[in-house]
């Protein structure tokens, strides 16, 4: 069957409500918001070489503006809130803007197929280049590892990610 089109909404048990925050080691993760759009737009206008050879994907096609993040700043907030996806700021402890980890159903950023359907969340990331070079990319990779096991109900994540960590 040919499954390409179809997503694969995430399941969370009655009453689980997603983290808002989230802390491992020198990284938090937050839930997104439009409070976020300054330090994101500069963050991702500072990745647009990085995110694609890392996360891979078709986004971003070049330089975003604050008028056109802030439409999917809103739209990431709508999603957390309704728990259709779960998209998170990455901060050091000390505030520093490092980029955004993204939990969406199976079927959104990658097509789904026969593959895809024992998974039961797409998990993706990236991180400006300052925190690549400082090794953080690995770092993000393990706290979100960890993160899906002791805070979530995902039994088996798929890290679609072009540059994976074993």
């Amino acid at each position: 069957m040919n499954y390409a089109g179809f997503l694969k909404k995430l399941h969370f048990p009655d009453g689980f409500v997603p983290p808002s925050r989230l802390a491992h080691r020198d990284l938090v993760a937050t839930a997104i918001t439009r409070a976020d759009l300054a330090d994101d737009v500069q963050g991702i206008n500072a990745s647009l070489d990085l995110i694609p050879k890392t996360r891979g994907g078709r986004w971003p096609t070049g330089p975003v503006t604050e008028e056109e993040n802030y439409v999917d700043l809103v739209w990431h907030e709508c999603e957390f809130r309704d728990g259709k996806s779960l998209t998170y700021v990455v901060r050091d402890t000390t505030g520093v803007y490092l980029g955004c980890c993204y939990l969406y159903p199976l079927g959104s950023r990658t097509p789904l197929d026969e593959h895809l359907l024992d998974y039961d969340v797409d998990v993706s990331w990236w991180v400006t280049p300052g925190a690549y070079d400082a090794g953080l990319y690995t770092q993000l990779h393990d706290a979100l590892r960890t993160w899906l096991a002791r805070e979530f109900p995902f039994w088996n994540p798929h890290f679609s990610n072009r540059e994976l960590i074993p």
